[in-house]
């Protein structure tokens, strides 16, 4: 390393500042301090110098730590400590979230998104820019969580250690410091409208110029807090994106204060008037009601989406008269809960039934199982794979936490929105352009009228805001998505509405998805089966959450369930396991008896063989759900459908008059099978809606733009899906599908509505007829008026298509 001091006056390449006299010269880049170029150095150590690349000066400023803070972060090698931090921590794998102040633009994302890369501990991480949270997945056994926070405070994002902190307490904090700022503004305001309203009332000029110069200064006195208190955030936003060399929405609300302070602070030095301190306190007073307003506005679609979370599990309660389905928010510590192979674990808990086979890939990321003993704790979020096992519940539910989770499990397979992009576009280029108008406008009334030039420039800055553009699609989208939860579909996040719009091919699985899953008719075919057999079958059939093993363990008779070993599930096949030290096997005929089925036995089949000899198999007739004809044809005038089924060909008489096409009825698909479908349709430029039932199709789910699972009573959460339908709303499928486009519409429309405000309000504000006050007053009136048009329309509309 060489180090090499220069005069030129430039700025450092990590955070923007100016470097001084002496920058410091390393890989021939400048540096303002010691700090950022450590930081650069380790960046580029690792490879990560593509964080210059995303944006310029993408750092921070750093300042030099101190020397005695090395064991800063010793405290949290105490267990204690961890507990209350940790999410998560079993199996040497932990997972953590953080809040992060300096998380601040794309370069932050991504560097704090590829930790992988500085430090093979840790497996993944992702960031919620909105919260400024990163969550964090390691190995505990490469890296201590007190070895991460040093790294991540060493390339200086150093995180708010608070453990157990209420965000909400957190974020009243916030609205309380908002609430006194507009306390502020207010006073000032009336007051300053006090000490100018003399001006306008006839014969003003006669007012004694003594007096005139007193309410002058205290307008100022009183501009002051209002200017660099109240309106600091508006100040340190644009200084920020300038420090960046970005133009941000903020620039010209600080641009038009503070060219109103300056102007009116001449005429008062200068004697020739009171200035326009009025205009600017009541400026800043309506800009803080409307960011409050807006506030309020986002914190009730934020809670609502969050803490009532739609999100749709149902839990199996053991109580003292026996089994029953209650949904999720109905959970508490201290009940006791039966969980099958493949379903969620709702809650921390602790295992008092059974053998754990833990899966927290839904957590984690990591597949590996991890084996749990009676009396283990075990952490919400996990799957049990195997045998059921019984849990006492430890913690309530975090439906919010699983919400979380959900939102990240299939964090690579995000699109990119195209009308996201396109206000990304337009907000590029809008501020600029403001600034122009607001420029050219002053300009010619400095000649043509050159008392209207102040407010013409001021008002055109203010009064343009591009906010009303950005609001559109959440609002609109988030108000459509509480709709469909009300009626029993429930959306991974808004992003899957326009995913819906755009899609044009749906593939149905069969079993479970357009077939009762637990109604079928059933009869055992063989010899008659001992009272003995049946209870050995039902024991089995207990510990598996497929459609079939359902039907089987409510239909045959009542009894005794006794524990099963070695218990195997192989999807597609069939079930196996030893009860009462008998082999047992459920499944397909190929499976238990390793023989094909033949065209005479084209049914829906669960063969019994019980050590070695085989008894006979149950028939299914399967019921179709209610209204299917109807769903298909009205989907057919929209989409091209198929249908795979890991079931034998006895449906295929009965679906085909529904999907028209032999070459769209796919069946004795394996979940392999159903995944190199999906994938070949992807290829062929389809936009795929696969709907299923979570269970041998999660591959498929996962591959296809949208993955919906279609839920019964007791709900088969899947991670790999992106929406679940409750089964009972089955029939109203396309309508829910449709209503995607009457959303496309409304945002369209609410887009035309934010237009059409911004040129109405630039063309009056260019004329110089419209004061900086009404400009403040306007702009959060833009806002509320497309929040308020994008919910009433959407609930107008889900009332008309009746849902």
């Amino acid at each position: 390393m060489t180090e090499q001091q220069t005069k030129t006056k430039t700025t450092c390449i990590h955070c923007g500042d100016d470097c001084g006299k002496h920058p410091i010269i390393w890989d021939e880049k400048p540096f303002c301090c010691n700090g950022c170029q450590t930081v650069y150095q380790l960046l580029n150590s690792k490879q990560l110098g593509r964080y210059y690349e995303i944006e310029k000066v993408p750092g921070i400023k750093i300042e030099q730590p101190e020397p005695e803070a090395s064991d800063k972060f010793n405290f949290l090698d105490l267990p204690e400590i961890q507990t209350k931090l940790l999410d998560f921590s079993d199996g040497g794998i932990s997972k953590v979230r953080f809040f992060i102040p300096s998380i601040h633009c794309a370069s932050c994302i991504w560097l704090l998104e590829n930790l992988h890369l500085l430090h093979q501990g840790v497996i993944q991480s992702s960031v919620n820019f909105p919260k400024k949270e990163v969550s964090i997945t390691f190995k505990d056994e490469k890296i201590s969580l007190r070895k991460l926070v040093e790294l991540l405070a060493s390339i200086h994002y150093v995180p708010e250690i608070n453990p157990k902190a209420d965000t909400q307490e957190q974020g009243s904090k916030s609205t309380r410091t908002l609430l006194l700022k507009m306390g502020i503004a207010g006073f000032s305001f009336l007051n300053a409208m006090i000490y100018h309203f003399p001006q306008y009332l006839p014969g003003a000029n006669e007012l004694e110029a003594g007096f005139r110069q007193l309410f002058g200064w205290l307008s100022f006195a009183l501009s002051i807090p209002v200017l660099f208190y109240c309106a600091s955030d508006y100040f340190l936003s644009a200084w920020k994106s300038l420090k960046k060399k970005i133009i941000s929405i903020d620039l010209p609300i600080a641009l038009g204060l503070i060219t109103l302070f300056v102007q009116s602070t001449i005429e008062i030095v200068s004697h020739s008037g009171i200035g326009y301190f009025d205009s600017l306190t009541g400026l800043v007073f309506f800009l803080l009601i409307g960011k409050w307003y807006q506030g309020i506005t986002y914190e009730a679609l934020t809670f609502e989406r969050n803490y009532k979370s739609y999100f749709p599990v149902a839990v199996t309660k053991l109580s003292e008269n026996g089994k029953e389905t209650i949904p999720l928010e109905q959970l508490q510590a201290g009940d006791r809960i039966l969980v099958r192979n493949q379903e969620l674990i709702p809650a921390d808990a602790t295992i008092v039934s059974g053998q754990g086979n833990i899966d927290y890939s839904f957590v984690t990321g990591e597949s590996i199982p991890v084996s749990k003993q009676t009396g283990d704790f075990v952490f919400a979020g996990g799957r049990q794979s195997g045998s059921a096992v019984e849990l006492l519940v430890q913690k309530e539910v975090e439906q919010s936490y699983l919400t979380q989770l959900w939102n990240q499990s299939r964090g690579q397979k995000q699109d990119e929105a195209s009308l996201s992009n396109l206000i990304n576009k337009v907000s590029q280029y809008f501020t600029i352009t403001i600034i122009s108008i607001a420029l050219a406008a002053a300009i010619y009334w400095q000649f043509a009228d050159s008392a209207k030039s102040i407010f013409a420039f001021t008002s055109v800055l203010i009064i343009a805001c591009p906010c009303a553009l950005a609001l559109t699609i959440p609002f609109t989208f988030g108000s459509t998505m509480r709709q469909f939860g009300r009626k029993g579909f429930y959306l991974k996040n808004a992003d899957v509405i326009e995913k819906l719009y755009r899609t044009t091919t749906v593939v149905f699985d069969k079993t479970g998805t357009i077939t009762h899953a637990q109604s079928s008719r059933v009869r055992f075919e063989g010899n008659q089966l001992k009272q003995e057999q049946i209870v050995l079958i039902r024991s089995l059939c207990k510990h598996s959450s497929h459609p079939l093993s359902k039907t089987l363990f409510n239909q045959l008779e009542e009894g005794t369930i006794w524990e099963v070993e070695n218990f195997t599930e192989l999807p597609s096949l069939g079930l196996s396991g030893t009860v009462n030290k008998c082999k047992v096997n459920l499944g397909s005929r190929y499976f238990v008896t390793g023989q094909k089925e033949g065209q005479e036995e084209l049914r829906t089949q669960v063969w019994v063989n019980m050590d070695g000899k085989t008894l006979g198999h149950f028939h299914f007739e399967n019921r179709y759900r209610e209204g299917l004809d109807e769903t298909i044809d009205e989907l057919h005038q929209h989409y091209d459908l198929h249908l795979i089924s890991g079931d034998n060909e006895a449906e295929r008489a009965n679906l085909l008059p529904l999907f028209k096409d032999h070459a769209r009825l796919n069946f004795n698909q394996s979940p392999t099978d159903k995944l190199a479908y999906v994938q070949e349709l992807q290829a062929n430029g389809k936009n795929t809606l696969m709907i299923g039932d979570g269970l041998n199709d999660a591959g498929a789910l996962m591959e296809s733009k949208v993955g919906l699972v279609i839920a019964d009573n007791i709900y088969n959460f899947t991670p790999a899906c992106d929406a679940i339908l409750q089964a009972s709303q089955f029939g109203k499928l396309d309508r829910f599908l449709q209503f995607t486009r009457t959303s496309l519409t409304i945002v369209k429309l609410s887009f035309a509505i934010s237009f059409l405000y911004n040129l109405v309000g630039i063309s009056f504000a260019v004329s110089g007829n419209l004061s900086p006050i009404v400009a403040a007053i306007l702009m959060p009136l833009s806002s509320v008026t497309v929040v308020a048009f994008a919910t009433f329309s959407v609930r107008v509309a889900a009332s008309k298509a009746m849902l």
